[in-house]
Parts: structure tokens; C-alpha cells; sequence
């Protein structure tokens, strides 16, 4: 008995950090039906999941009782807008965060597709700021403090926190919601942020934007030309040897948000390259969540 008690105990409490959150309960704006689009999620998969998305959620991760600050951070995967690396740089990162106090949500975003979607640029920002906003209106049920709410992202995930962080405004889907879409805070780790084509990650931008996009949708959706002093605050991470997204792309952010007179963070490591996810080796790189924690707790945010 004792150790059935012990079963249903532990089932429990992996069903409650594993919640899984329908964003637009079958209303997604701007959605259209495809016979070849089937939705396909292997959460069960290694590196970059090759997820097929149709209905995008929230995967609900509550910070422990006892420890919970009220601060909540929404993470989005990387995988260059074709997948979702769903493991290590979102359920690893979540418990993480879940381990220094903080309510994580992982967002399983769709990604660009023309098939299933109207406009696919702005599909992933639909999901993002739906995503901020749920859990904003619903922050005192899920003990969060409303003005404590970040967003993360990792690679190409890093690209759509960016655009959440300086876009937020941008009119993408049509509602009556008037919770704001801005978040308070941003965690940027080796993003992409620029679509220029000098610096950006060219997979990330062909999926995004499409083969020949114009000079004004490239300049708007490269996200360090449009801080502002309103643009949240920002922790970054990048390692400058990085081959994949060119660590350009952080310095030239955290340069704007400095012009804008915006605080901002920004650690340099030597190695690592790209897509280490919280980090495994023995080289610098790994210590970047612990350099995370220090500036939760300068900015009050792992304090109840």
C-alpha cells in the first residue's frame, strides 16, 4: 500500500509539471487545413525535434510552493523555425528555472509554414504574444506576479523572444484581449536577432521570411534595429566561436539596447559554439546559468 501511495505521489507530480496548456482552444488566427500537413510531436526525441505543429500549447511547469518567487519565464525552443528542440532547450531549462523558485511555461510554437498558415511570418509571434498574455490574465490563479513575466529563447527561439520583446505592439492576430503582450524581462541564449543577410542564420531567415523578402520586412524583423527605451531588459549569452548564428548578433542587440539607455547583460565566452543548451562540458560556456541566477537575484526576481 505504502508503496502504491509512493506511485500515485510521484505520478502526480509529474502529470502537474508536465500541463499542457491549449493557447487558442481551436480558434488559431490566420490558420489554414492542409491533407499533407499532419501534426506530428516526438517529445520522446533527442537533439532538434522535426516537430510538425498545428496546435500549439503550453507545457506548464509551477515552481515548487515553498520556493516559488512569483517570477515566470515562457521558453521558446530553438531549432532554426524548422523544429523544436524541445528537450534540452526547454524541459531541462524549465525544471532549472523551476529549481531557483521560478514558474516555467515551455511554448510549443508553430512553426512557419505556408500550408497551414496565411501568413507565415507572423505565425510564431501570434503564438508568443497569446502566450504572454494568457499567462499575464491568468497570473493570480497561477501565483505569478503580472509584472514579473519573461520570455526566453535559444537560437532561432532567441528570434522570436526578440521580436516579442521589441515587436510586442505589432497588431498580429485580431482580439478583444487588452492584456499586454510585452514582457518584462528577456533571457536571450545564442540568438538569432538579425535577418541582415552579413550576419543572420540563413536557415532561420529562408523559414521565416521566405527566399527573397523585402529590404523592409528584412529590417523589420531584424530585432536590433528596433529597440527602443521601452525594450525590456536582457540577459544574453553567446559564445564567439560560434558557427551557426555569429555572435554579431548578440553584440549588436545588447549595443542598441545600451544606446537606448536599456540594461542589459551580455556574457562572451570563448567556446561552446552553438546549441549547448545549458551546458554540459568543462570549458566556460557551462557557467552561464549560474551567472542567470546572479541577475535574477539583482533584479529581485527570486525573491517572494
Amino acid at each position: 500500500m505504502l508503496a502504491f501511495i509512493c506511485l500515485m505521489t510521484i505520478s502526480a507530480s509529474l502529470s502537474a509539471q508536465t500541463r499542457v496548456i491549449d493557447l487558442w482552444n481551436g480558434k488559431i488566427p490566420g490558420a489554414k487545413y492542409s491533407d499533407h500537413f499532419k501534426q506530428m510531436v516526438d517529445t520522446a526525441a533527442g537533439w532538434v525535434d522535426k516537430h510538425f505543429i498545428v496546435n500549439p500549447c503550453l507545457y506548464f511547469y509551477p515552481a515548487p510552493g515553498a520556493k516559488a518567487s512569483g517570477a515566470a519565464v515562457i521558453i521558446c525552443p530553438g531549432g532554426g523555425y524548422s523544429g523544436l528542440a524541445i528537450k534540452h532547450e526547454g524541459e531541462q531549462v524549465a525544471k532549472w528555472l523551476n529549481s531557483l523558485g521560478v514558474t516555467a511555461f515551455v511554448l510549443k510554437y508553430r512553426l512557419p509554414d505556408d500550408s497551414i498558415m496565411e501568413n507565415k511570418t507572423i505565425g510564431p509571434m501570434q503564438d508568443g504574444q497569446r502566450a504572454i498574455r494568457l499567462v499575464r490574465s491568468r497570473a493570480k490563479e497561477w501565483g505569478i506576479d503580472p509584472s514579473k513575466i519573461g520570455i526566453m529563447g535559444f537560437s532561432a527561439g532567441g528570434h522570436l523572444a526578440a521580436t516579442l520583446s521589441t515587436l510586442y505592439n505589432d497588431k498580429v492576430y485580431e482580439s478583444d484581449d487588452q492584456t499586454s503582450a510585452r514582457p518584462d524581462f528577456s533571457l536571450l541564449i545564442y540568438p538569432v536577432i538579425s535577418m541582415s543577410k552579413d550576419i543572420t542564420h540563413w536557415g532561420s531567415r529562408v523559414n521565416l521570411l521566405g527566399n527573397s523578402p523585402s529590404p523592409e520586412m528584412v529590417n523589420h524583423y531584424s530585432t536590433e534595429l528596433q529597440v527602443n527605451s521601452k525594450t525590456p531588459t536582457a540577459f544574453m549569452v553567446h559564445s564567439l566561436d560560434d558557427d551557426a548564428v555569429p555572435v554579431q548578433n548578440s553584440i549588436n542587440y545588447a549595443l542598441a539596447l545600451h544606446k537606448a539607455n536599456v540594461d542589459c547583460e551580455l556574457h562572451l565566452y570563448p567556446t561552446g559554439k552553438h546549441g549547448y543548451g545549458m551546458g554540459k562540458s568543462t570549458t566556460t560556456e557551462s557557467t552561464w546559468t549560474q551567472a542567470c541566477r546572479k541577475w535574477f537575484e539583482a533584479r529581485g526576481l527570486l525573491v517572494k
